[in-house]
Protein backbone atom coordinates (compact mmCIF):
# COMPACT_ATOMS: atom_id res chain seq x y z
CA UNK A 1 0.00 0.00 0.00
CA UNK A 2 1.32 3.48 -0.85
CA UNK A 3 2.79 5.35 2.14
CA UNK A 4 2.01 9.01 2.82
CA UNK A 5 5.58 9.95 1.92
CA UNK A 6 5.32 8.14 -1.43
CA UNK A 7 1.94 9.73 -2.12
CA UNK A 8 3.37 13.21 -1.54
CA UNK A 9 6.19 12.59 -4.00
CA UNK A 10 4.35 11.05 -6.91
CA UNK A 11 2.38 12.95 -9.53
CA UNK A 12 -1.37 12.76 -8.89
CA UNK A 13 -3.03 10.25 -11.23
CA UNK A 14 -6.61 11.52 -11.06
CA UNK A 15 -7.99 7.99 -11.27
CA UNK A 16 -11.55 9.33 -11.13
CA UNK A 17 -10.91 11.13 -14.44
CA UNK A 18 -9.34 7.98 -15.89
CA UNK A 19 -12.49 6.12 -14.84
CA UNK A 20 -14.60 8.50 -16.91
CA UNK A 21 -15.56 11.39 -14.62
CA UNK A 22 -13.83 14.66 -15.61
CA UNK A 23 -14.87 17.18 -12.98
CA UNK A 24 -12.62 19.86 -14.48
CA UNK A 25 -14.39 19.80 -17.82
CA UNK A 26 -17.74 19.68 -16.05
CA UNK A 27 -16.89 22.84 -14.11
CA UNK A 28 -15.70 24.64 -17.25
CA UNK A 29 -18.91 23.76 -19.04
CA UNK A 30 -20.97 24.80 -16.05
CA UNK A 31 -19.42 28.28 -16.03
CA UNK A 32 -20.49 28.82 -19.63
CA UNK A 33 -23.96 27.46 -18.95
CA UNK A 34 -24.41 29.73 -15.92
CA UNK A 35 -23.55 32.86 -17.90
CA UNK A 36 -26.33 32.08 -20.36
CA UNK A 37 -29.07 30.97 -17.99
CA UNK A 38 -28.69 34.01 -15.73
CA UNK A 39 -29.91 36.16 -18.62
CA UNK A 40 -33.36 34.60 -17.97
CA UNK A 41 -33.58 35.85 -14.39
CA UNK A 42 -36.34 38.36 -13.50
CA UNK A 43 -35.58 41.64 -11.77
CA UNK A 44 -34.59 41.24 -8.11
CA UNK A 45 -37.41 41.74 -5.64
CA UNK A 46 -40.17 40.81 -8.09
CA UNK A 47 -42.38 37.72 -8.15
CA UNK A 48 -40.34 34.92 -9.69
CA UNK A 49 -37.00 36.52 -8.87
CA UNK A 50 -34.12 34.16 -8.17
CA UNK A 51 -32.94 34.80 -4.63
CA UNK A 52 -29.54 33.07 -4.65
CA UNK A 53 -26.57 32.89 -6.94
CA UNK A 54 -25.68 29.64 -8.71
CA UNK A 55 -23.50 27.30 -6.65
CA UNK A 56 -25.49 26.67 -3.51
CA UNK A 57 -27.19 23.33 -2.87
CA UNK A 58 -30.57 24.64 -3.97
CA UNK A 59 -32.04 27.92 -5.14
CA UNK A 60 -35.05 29.91 -3.95
CA UNK A 61 -37.70 31.58 -6.10
CA UNK A 62 -39.50 34.64 -4.74
CA UNK A 63 -43.24 33.98 -4.49
CA UNK A 64 -43.99 37.13 -2.53
CA UNK A 65 -44.55 36.12 1.07
CA UNK A 66 -42.50 32.94 0.88
CA UNK A 67 -39.69 31.40 -1.12
CA UNK A 68 -39.99 28.28 -3.24
CA UNK A 69 -36.82 26.23 -2.80
CA UNK A 70 -35.95 24.02 -5.76
CA UNK A 71 -33.20 21.57 -6.71
CA UNK A 72 -32.54 18.52 -8.88
CA UNK A 73 -30.21 15.54 -8.64
CA UNK A 74 -30.00 11.85 -9.49
CA UNK A 75 -28.33 8.63 -8.39
CA UNK A 76 -25.58 8.63 -11.03
CA UNK A 77 -23.84 5.35 -11.71
CA UNK A 78 -25.34 3.74 -8.61
CA UNK A 79 -27.89 2.64 -11.20
CA UNK A 80 -25.21 0.34 -12.62
CA UNK A 81 -24.59 -1.22 -9.19
CA UNK A 82 -28.34 -1.90 -8.95
CA UNK A 83 -28.27 -3.57 -12.38
CA UNK A 84 -25.21 -5.64 -11.48
CA UNK A 85 -27.00 -6.80 -8.32
CA UNK A 86 -30.38 -7.23 -10.00
CA UNK A 87 -31.79 -5.29 -7.04
CA UNK A 88 -33.71 -2.07 -7.68
CA UNK A 89 -35.89 -1.52 -4.61
CA UNK A 90 -33.52 0.78 -2.65
CA UNK A 91 -32.14 3.26 -5.21
CA UNK A 92 -35.36 5.28 -5.02
CA UNK A 93 -34.28 6.15 -1.47
CA UNK A 94 -31.05 7.52 -2.92
CA UNK A 95 -32.94 9.61 -5.46
CA UNK A 96 -35.04 11.20 -2.73
CA UNK A 97 -32.06 11.65 -0.42
CA UNK A 98 -29.87 13.41 -2.96
CA UNK A 99 -32.59 16.01 -3.47
CA UNK A 100 -34.08 16.61 -0.03
CA UNK A 101 -30.64 16.67 1.63
CA UNK A 102 -29.76 19.53 -0.72
CA UNK A 103 -33.00 21.43 -0.09
CA UNK A 104 -32.48 21.63 3.66
CA UNK A 105 -29.09 23.29 3.12
CA UNK A 106 -30.85 26.58 2.34
CA UNK A 107 -33.16 26.25 5.34
CA UNK A 108 -36.10 24.93 3.33
CA UNK A 109 -38.71 22.40 4.37
CA UNK A 110 -39.00 19.77 1.60
CA UNK A 111 -42.57 19.32 0.40
CA UNK A 112 -42.74 17.30 -2.80
CA UNK A 113 -40.72 15.71 -5.58
CA UNK A 114 -41.19 14.57 -9.15
CA UNK A 115 -39.01 11.97 -10.79
CA UNK A 116 -37.70 11.26 -14.28
CA UNK A 117 -36.91 7.64 -15.13
CA UNK A 118 -35.22 7.01 -18.48
CA UNK A 119 -35.30 3.32 -19.39
CA UNK A 120 -33.78 1.11 -22.02
CA UNK A 121 -37.13 -0.58 -22.54
CA UNK A 122 -40.47 -0.55 -20.76
CA UNK A 123 -40.12 -3.00 -17.88
CA UNK A 124 -42.97 -3.19 -15.41
CA UNK A 125 -40.98 -5.16 -12.82
CA UNK A 126 -38.13 -2.63 -12.89
CA UNK A 127 -40.47 0.34 -12.51
CA UNK A 128 -42.34 -1.35 -9.69
CA UNK A 129 -39.10 -2.04 -7.83
CA UNK A 130 -37.89 1.55 -8.30
CA UNK A 131 -41.17 2.81 -6.86
CA UNK A 132 -40.62 0.81 -3.66
CA UNK A 133 -37.55 2.82 -2.67
CA UNK A 134 -39.01 6.05 -4.00
CA UNK A 135 -42.01 5.64 -1.71
CA UNK A 136 -39.92 4.64 1.30
CA UNK A 137 -37.59 7.60 0.80
CA UNK A 138 -40.49 10.02 0.47
CA UNK A 139 -42.07 8.77 3.69
CA UNK A 140 -38.76 9.10 5.54
CA UNK A 141 -38.32 12.66 4.25
CA UNK A 142 -41.95 13.59 4.91
CA UNK A 143 -42.67 14.55 1.29
CA UNK A 144 -45.06 13.54 -1.47
CA UNK A 145 -44.17 12.19 -4.90
CA UNK A 146 -46.50 14.36 -6.96
CA UNK A 147 -45.71 13.14 -10.46
CA UNK A 148 -42.99 12.14 -12.86
CA UNK A 149 -42.04 11.03 -16.34
CA UNK A 150 -40.94 7.75 -17.90
CA UNK A 151 -38.96 7.89 -21.12
CA UNK A 152 -38.09 4.86 -23.25
CA UNK A 153 -34.83 5.69 -25.03
CA UNK A 154 -33.05 2.48 -25.99
CA UNK A 155 -30.62 4.37 -28.26
CA UNK A 156 -29.31 6.36 -25.29
CA UNK A 157 -29.71 4.09 -22.25
CA UNK A 158 -27.45 1.06 -22.44
CA UNK A 159 -28.06 -1.39 -19.65
CA UNK A 160 -25.59 -3.56 -17.78
CA UNK A 161 -28.42 -6.09 -17.99
CA UNK A 162 -30.38 -6.17 -21.22
CA UNK A 163 -33.77 -4.59 -20.69
CA UNK A 164 -32.86 -3.19 -17.28
CA UNK A 165 -30.87 -0.09 -18.19
CA UNK A 166 -32.15 3.07 -16.52
CA UNK A 167 -31.30 6.54 -15.25
CA UNK A 168 -33.09 7.98 -12.23
CA UNK A 169 -33.36 11.71 -11.50
CA UNK A 170 -35.57 13.80 -9.26
CA UNK A 171 -36.55 17.42 -8.74
CA UNK A 172 -37.68 18.51 -5.30
CA UNK A 173 -39.39 21.62 -4.00
CA UNK A 174 -39.85 23.08 -0.56
CA UNK A 175 -40.75 26.30 1.17
CA UNK A 176 -38.68 28.76 3.17
CA UNK A 177 -39.50 32.25 4.45
CA UNK A 178 -37.38 34.72 2.52
CA UNK A 179 -35.90 36.07 5.74
CA UNK A 180 -34.95 32.54 6.86
CA UNK A 181 -32.87 31.54 3.85
CA UNK A 182 -29.60 30.18 5.19
CA UNK A 183 -26.51 29.67 3.00
CA UNK A 184 -23.89 30.13 5.69
CA UNK A 185 -23.81 33.90 5.44
CA UNK A 186 -23.45 34.36 9.21
CA UNK A 187 -20.60 31.95 9.98
CA UNK A 188 -18.16 33.54 12.41
CA UNK A 189 -14.62 32.86 13.54
CA UNK A 190 -14.58 29.93 15.96
CA UNK A 191 -17.93 28.47 14.94
CA UNK A 192 -17.93 24.70 15.33
CA UNK A 193 -18.42 22.14 12.55
CA UNK A 194 -20.48 19.12 13.60
CA UNK A 195 -20.23 16.05 11.39
CA UNK A 196 -23.04 13.52 11.06
CA UNK A 197 -22.20 9.97 10.04
CA UNK A 198 -22.83 8.72 6.51
CA UNK A 199 -24.10 5.30 5.48
CA UNK A 200 -21.05 4.45 3.40
CA UNK A 201 -20.48 5.70 -0.12
CA UNK A 202 -24.01 7.14 -0.56
CA UNK A 203 -24.48 8.18 -4.24
CA UNK A 204 -21.14 9.69 -5.25
CA UNK A 205 -17.97 8.04 -6.47
CA UNK A 206 -19.50 4.75 -7.62
CA UNK A 207 -17.64 5.03 -10.93
CA UNK A 208 -14.31 5.00 -9.11
CA UNK A 209 -15.50 2.21 -6.80
CA UNK A 210 -16.51 0.04 -9.77
CA UNK A 211 -13.13 0.67 -11.35
CA UNK A 212 -11.36 -0.33 -8.12
CA UNK A 213 -13.24 -3.56 -7.52
CA UNK A 214 -14.44 -4.80 -10.91
CA UNK A 215 -12.13 -3.30 -13.57
CA UNK A 216 -8.70 -3.03 -11.98
CA UNK A 217 -9.51 -6.12 -9.93
CA UNK A 218 -11.96 -8.99 -10.34
CA UNK A 219 -13.91 -9.19 -7.13
CA UNK A 220 -17.39 -10.67 -7.23
CA UNK A 221 -20.45 -8.86 -5.93
CA UNK A 222 -20.79 -11.44 -3.16
CA UNK A 223 -17.14 -11.14 -2.09
CA UNK A 224 -16.96 -10.67 1.67
CA UNK A 225 -14.10 -8.48 2.84
CA UNK A 226 -13.15 -9.11 6.45
CA UNK A 227 -13.70 -5.45 7.41
CA UNK A 228 -17.16 -5.10 5.81
CA UNK A 229 -20.41 -6.02 7.52
CA UNK A 230 -21.96 -7.34 4.30
CA UNK A 231 -20.96 -8.60 0.84
CA UNK A 232 -19.36 -6.03 -1.47
CA UNK A 233 -22.38 -5.53 -3.74
CA UNK A 234 -24.73 -4.86 -0.84
CA UNK A 235 -22.19 -2.47 0.71
CA UNK A 236 -22.05 -0.41 -2.48
CA UNK A 237 -25.85 -0.40 -2.69
CA UNK A 238 -26.44 0.89 0.85
CA UNK A 239 -29.07 3.67 0.59
CA UNK A 240 -28.03 7.27 1.19
CA UNK A 241 -29.03 8.60 4.59
CA UNK A 242 -31.91 11.10 4.58
CA UNK A 243 -31.13 13.88 7.08
CA UNK A 244 -34.29 15.98 6.80
CA UNK A 245 -36.03 15.50 10.13
CA UNK A 246 -33.00 15.86 12.39
CA UNK A 247 -31.41 18.77 10.54
CA UNK A 248 -34.63 20.78 10.33
CA UNK A 249 -35.28 20.02 13.99
CA UNK A 250 -31.89 21.54 14.80
CA UNK A 251 -32.40 24.51 12.48
CA UNK A 252 -35.81 25.32 13.94
CA UNK A 253 -35.09 24.71 17.62
CA UNK A 254 -31.42 25.51 18.24
CA UNK A 255 -30.28 29.11 18.37
CA UNK A 256 -26.94 29.51 16.63
CA UNK A 257 -27.20 27.21 13.61
CA UNK A 258 -25.02 28.99 11.02
CA UNK A 259 -24.98 26.60 8.04
CA UNK A 260 -26.10 23.17 6.83
CA UNK A 261 -23.93 21.34 4.33
CA UNK A 262 -24.62 18.13 2.41
CA UNK A 263 -21.37 16.20 1.92
CA UNK A 264 -21.67 14.77 -1.58
CA UNK A 265 -19.32 14.97 -4.57
CA UNK A 266 -16.27 17.10 -3.60
CA UNK A 267 -16.48 15.63 -0.11
CA UNK A 268 -15.77 17.93 2.81
CA UNK A 269 -14.81 20.67 0.35
CA UNK A 270 -18.57 21.28 0.18
CA UNK A 271 -18.07 23.26 3.39
CA UNK A 272 -16.44 25.93 1.22
CA UNK A 273 -19.71 26.46 -0.69
CA UNK A 274 -21.13 28.65 2.07
CA UNK A 275 -21.46 32.39 1.52
CA UNK A 276 -19.23 33.58 4.36
CA UNK A 277 -15.55 33.97 3.32
CA UNK A 278 -14.28 31.56 5.97
CA UNK A 279 -11.76 28.74 6.10
CA UNK A 280 -11.86 25.60 8.24
CA UNK A 281 -9.56 23.48 10.31
CA UNK A 282 -11.03 20.00 10.19
CA UNK A 283 -9.99 16.70 11.73
CA UNK A 284 -12.07 13.62 11.00
CA UNK A 285 -11.80 10.10 12.41
CA UNK A 286 -10.52 7.20 10.28
CA UNK A 287 -13.04 6.53 7.50
CA UNK A 288 -15.19 3.39 7.30
CA UNK A 289 -13.53 0.34 5.77
CA UNK A 290 -15.17 0.66 2.35
CA UNK A 291 -13.19 3.84 1.68
CA UNK A 292 -9.87 2.25 2.65
CA UNK A 293 -10.66 -0.61 0.27
CA UNK A 294 -11.40 1.76 -2.63
CA UNK A 295 -8.21 3.67 -1.89
CA UNK A 296 -6.12 0.51 -1.87
CA UNK A 297 -7.59 -1.25 -4.90
CA UNK A 298 -7.84 1.90 -7.06
CA UNK A 299 -4.32 2.93 -5.94
CA UNK A 300 -5.22 6.53 -5.13
CA UNK A 301 -4.07 8.71 -2.28
CA UNK A 302 -5.93 10.79 0.29
CA UNK A 303 -6.07 13.90 -1.88
CA UNK A 304 -8.30 12.19 -4.42
CA UNK A 305 -10.29 10.19 -1.89
CA UNK A 306 -11.29 13.31 0.01
CA UNK A 307 -12.17 15.08 -3.26
CA UNK A 308 -14.54 12.30 -4.32
CA UNK A 309 -16.07 10.74 -1.20
CA UNK A 310 -17.81 11.74 2.01
CA UNK A 311 -15.30 9.54 3.89
CA UNK A 312 -17.83 8.76 6.61
CA UNK A 313 -19.31 12.24 7.11
CA UNK A 314 -22.60 12.58 5.22
CA UNK A 315 -23.76 15.97 6.48
CA UNK A 316 -22.36 18.88 8.48
CA UNK A 317 -23.97 21.55 10.62
CA UNK A 318 -21.96 24.65 11.51
CA UNK A 319 -23.05 26.14 14.83
CA UNK A 320 -22.03 28.80 17.32
CA UNK A 321 -19.82 27.37 20.11
CA UNK A 322 -22.62 27.68 22.64
CA UNK A 323 -24.96 25.56 20.52
CA UNK A 324 -22.72 22.51 20.17
CA UNK A 325 -23.97 20.38 23.05
CA UNK A 326 -27.66 20.99 22.30
CA UNK A 327 -27.19 20.24 18.61
CA UNK A 328 -25.28 17.00 19.18
CA UNK A 329 -27.80 15.89 21.82
CA UNK A 330 -30.67 16.55 19.42
CA UNK A 331 -28.99 14.65 16.59
CA UNK A 332 -28.32 11.70 18.84
CA UNK A 333 -31.95 11.73 19.91
CA UNK A 334 -32.68 11.14 16.22
CA UNK A 335 -30.35 8.11 16.37
CA UNK A 336 -27.55 9.81 14.43
CA UNK A 337 -23.89 9.63 15.39
CA UNK A 338 -22.60 13.20 15.49
CA UNK A 339 -19.41 14.79 16.77
CA UNK A 340 -17.27 17.92 16.54
CA UNK A 341 -14.87 17.75 13.60
CA UNK A 342 -13.45 21.26 13.44
CA UNK A 343 -14.02 24.99 13.44
CA UNK A 344 -14.29 27.99 11.14
CA UNK A 345 -11.52 30.56 10.71
CA UNK A 346 -12.51 34.05 9.54
CA UNK A 347 -9.44 34.69 7.37
CA UNK A 348 -11.15 35.38 4.03
CA UNK A 349 -9.17 32.63 2.28
CA UNK A 350 -11.96 30.02 1.82
CA UNK A 351 -9.67 27.05 2.25
CA UNK A 352 -9.47 23.98 4.46
CA UNK A 353 -6.77 22.30 6.49
CA UNK A 354 -7.80 18.66 6.81
CA UNK A 355 -6.27 16.27 9.34
CA UNK A 356 -3.24 18.61 9.55
CA UNK A 357 -1.90 17.17 6.29
CA UNK A 358 -4.13 18.28 3.39
CA UNK A 359 -4.85 21.77 2.04
CA UNK A 360 -8.19 22.15 0.28
CA UNK A 361 -8.98 24.98 -2.11
CA UNK A 362 -11.87 25.07 -4.58
CA UNK A 363 -12.43 21.44 -5.53
CA UNK A 364 -8.90 20.14 -4.94
CA UNK A 365 -6.76 18.91 -2.08
CA UNK A 366 -2.97 19.02 -2.07
CA UNK A 367 -0.47 17.79 0.47
CA UNK A 368 0.75 20.32 2.98
CA UNK A 369 4.54 20.84 2.95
Amino acid sequence: MTTIAEARMRKPKDVYKEAGVDTGQADAGLQRLVRRIKTTWPTAGTIGAVELDIGYFANVINLGSVGLAICTDGIGSKAIIAQMMGKYDTVGIDCVAMNVNDLICVGARPLSMVDYIAVQTANADLLDALSVGLTEGAKTAGISISGGEISQIRDIIKGYREGYGFDFVGMAVGDVPLDRINVGQDIQDGDIVIGIESNGIHSNGLTLARRAFFELNSFSLDHKFHDLEMPLGMELLRPTHIYVREVLDAFNSVSGVRAMVHITSDGLLNLLRVKAPVSYEISVPPPPAIFDLVKHYADVDDTEMYEVYNMGIGFCIVVAPGAVDQTISLLRAHKRKAFKIGHAVADGKKQMILNKKLLGKGKKFTWLP
